[in-house]
Order: structure tokens, then C-alpha cells, then sequence
């Protein structure tokens, strides 16, 4: 890891820019030089409301030779506090604790003309929000087993984060709050990452939370209780990846916003931090009365022993979900390999390929994740 913190940032003037053409494959621009690699961007990802930009960005060597593969560069928006600065080198130091196969690695950091860059690992495959796009315009989601195997790999994933120690051995309390599919990405390998831990709830010393009305990350994957204010444990992100398995096995999100009951006398005055999928008033109003009724009825065509899984990760009271994400990843285990024996990477690759092959044709737009799983579609079929 490089010598460059966010402190940089506080003594860096960064001057207004103007907003410059986005990169192409055919006009990449150039970034910076790290240890002696030189990153290009090749396409911008994802532009946000707030400045902060996601790249996808090409290596190269002193010598010019192109370095295999992509990176992943977040160009962060620029604080303007102490405060704000201190969240941020706080967000990413959290991230650089962070190894395990299921999540993906966040390499460098670097401040490069008064902003903060972080390279991260890039995956050639499309999102689980992509997959979920191409399944309904298909007009199949994905089956049974890939969900499983998604599912399975994401609540390792999680487990990880959940139980990551400092170099003390005290608990880091990590809680990540934004589990949803477009964090999500199936690699050509079938490998399953978890990317995106910048929402992540710690209990690092010192570290500053956010502020007490702020929901950050997705509201329409939030749990119960983090709506109603009250404290977090890795259950309230067991009920997050209950939300994306049901959109994942289904092809339709858990909740049903055009049909709402009217809402309770009292409601938290919240605000999200960006913008959700789903209203977060809405959001509100439907967990305040969420039951197992409402899983039973999107899960109702599913398999029992999938059924069941999903009704206890989504309890509206955390005590009656997975102790851990590590239990909820052994019950999708036995029932892969129980209804699904055999089914692995190599199935998963071959799997999204086909989805993607019989449904993105259709898509109507471009969403986080979709250039890179037809670059990905590209290559297959050209292997």
C-alpha cells in the first residue's frame, strides 16, 4: 500500500476541473502512475450524484506493455470537512482489511489532483443486477442452483467481514448494509465478489458514524431494524442477502411499493445518503409491517427447503433469523447439494453466459455492471 493517505487530501488544494469527456476504449484517459504501472480509463461505470466516479481502467508497464486484465479505479469525491476526510480514510483502511475470494480486493490508494483514487479488483462478468435484468427480459431468472451457489459464496463472504479481528484479536464489528445486486459480480470463472464496503458499519476505535437520521447504501435491501434506527449485528445483513435471493431466485424484488398500507402513527425521520431503488418513505411504511406472510408470498413457487431458508433469514425480528451468516451459508450448502449435486464455478460461468446470451440483447439500457458482462459475452464467444 502506498505512502499517500486522505491527511494529502487536507493539504491538497484541488482545483476546479472541468468535466472532461468520459474515457473510451478508443480515447482511454490517462490517470496516474503507481509504482512504476501506468492506469488508463477505458470507460466510465458509474457516474454519482456527489462526484465520486467508477472506472474501468487498463495496466500498462514503463515499457508500454499492456498488463493482462482490468482494474477497478473509484475515484472518490473530494471532502470538504475534517470530518468528512477522516470517514473516508477511515472507509478505505476498512476495505484494505478486507481479503477473502468472495469480496473483491482493494489494491491501492492514491490522491492523484486533490481527489482520492482506489484501485480495486476488477471482475469480467456481468452483476447480479444484470443477471436479474437479462432473467426478466428472457422471461426465466436464473436457476435454483446458481442462486444457491451465488447465495451460498455471498453469506462466506459476509461471515469474513463479520468476524474479522484487528491485530489485537478485538472484533472489528464490520456490518456491511449494502448487500444488493449491483455489488455483486459472477466472474468467466465463476467465481462470486462482493465488492463495495464503503456503507460498511464498524466498531473501529475512533471511527466516525454517520448521522443518526443518514441510511446509507440501499433502502430497498435494508433490514428492519436499521430503518427503525436500532443497533446493528450481522443479522441486519443476513436479512439483506434474504432480500437479493429472493430477487435473484424470482426475478422480482421482496417488496411491492405501488401497494402500500398507510403508515404508522409515528415514522423515523430519515434521509438517504443516495439515491434508492426503492422510495425510502415506502420502505419504511412496508417493513414497519412485514411478516412471514409477505416472504410466503414471493417465495411461494420456490422449492421447501429454499422456501424455508429464505423465511428465516428474513424474520422482521433479527432474533429469530441466522445467528450468522456462516448458519444461513451452511443451509444453502445442504440444500445445493442436496437438489443440485455437482453444480460449482465451472456450471455458474457457463450458466450466466447463457443468460446472458438469451437476454441482454433485450435490455434497454446500460445499468452498473452491464458493459463489463458484454466485454465478458464478447470474449466467450470468441473463445
Amino acid at each position: 500500500m502506498p505512502d499517500t493517505t486522505t491527511d494529502d487530501l487536507a493539504r491538497t488544494e484541488a482545483s476546479a476541473r472541468r468535466r472532461l469527456l468520459p474515457p473510451t476504449p478508443a480515447r482511454p484517459v490517462h490517470l496516474f502512475t503507481l509504482d512504476g504501472i501506468r492506469y488508463e480509463a477505458v470507460r466510465e461505470l458509474v457516474l454519482m450524484p456527489n462526484g465520486e466516479v467508477l472506472m474501468l481502467a487498463r495496466r500498462f508497464t514503463e515499457l508500454g506493455n499492456s498488463l493482462p486484465g482490468f482494474c477497478f479505479v473509484r475515484r472518490l469525491a473530494n471532502p470538504s470537512t475534517s470530518m468528512q476526510r477522516r470517514r473516508l480514510g477511515e472507509e478505505v483502511q476498512l476495505a484494505f482489511r478486507l481479503r477473502h475470494p468472495a469480496i473483491a480486493t482493494v489494491f491501492h490508494r492514491k490522491v492523484h489532483q486533490g481527489a482520492l483514487h482506489v484501485v480495486m479488483e476488477a471482475v469480467e462478468g456481468p452483476s447480479l443486477d444484470t443477471l436479474v435484468s437479462a432473467g426478466v427480459a428472457r422471461g426465466r431468472p436464473v436457476s435454483e442452483a446458481f442462486a444457491l451457489h451465488v447465495g451460498a459464496e455471498l453469506a462466506e463472504a459476509l461471515h469474513h467481514a463479520h468476524t474479522l479481528t484487528d491485530a489485537d484479536g478485538h472484533p472489528l464489528g464490520i456490518i456491511h448494509r449494502d448487500v444488493n445486486p449491483r455489488h455483486v459480480f459472477v466472474g468467466t470463472q465463476g467465481e462470486v465478489k462482493l465488492t463495495n464496503f464503503g456503507a460498511a458499519y464498524s466498531l473501529v476505535v475512533g471511527r466516525e458514524e454517520s448521522p443518526a437520521n443518514l441510511v446509507r447504501g440501499d433502502v430497498a435491501y435494508a433490514s428492519p431494524e436499521y430503518l427503525t434506527r436500532q443497533p446493528l449485528t450481522p443479522r441486519s445483513d443476513v436479512f439483506s442477502l434474504g432480500v437479493l435471493l429472493v430477487e435473484l431466485f424470482t426475478g422480482k424484488h421482496l417488496f411491492d411499493v405501488e401497494d402500500l398500507p398507510p403508515p404508522p402513527r409515528r415514522l423515523a425521520s430519515l434521509q438517504a445518503e443516495s439515491l434508492p431503488s426503492l422510495p425510502l418513505m415506502q420502505m419504511q411504511i412496508l417493513l414497519a409491517r412485514f411478516s412471514p406472510e409477505d416472504v410466503e408470498e414471493a417465495v411461494a413457487s420456490l422449492s421447501p427447503d429454499v422456501k424455508a431458508m429464505l423465511h428465516v433469514a428474513l424474520r422482521a425480528n433479527p432474533e429469530e433469523r441466522f445467528a450468522t451468516a456462516a448458519d444461513m451459508r451452511d443451509a444453502m450448502r445442504v440444500a445445493l447439494a442436496r437438489r443440485h449435486a455437482g453444480y460449482g464455478r465451472q456450471e455458474a460461468a457457463a450458466e450466466w453466459a447463457q443468460v446472458l446470451s438469451e437476454g441482454i440483447g433485450l435490455l434497454d439500457g446500460v445499468e452498473f455492471g452491464d458493459e463489463l458482462a458484454a466485454d465478458a459475452w464478447e470474449g466467450l464467444k470468441r473463445r
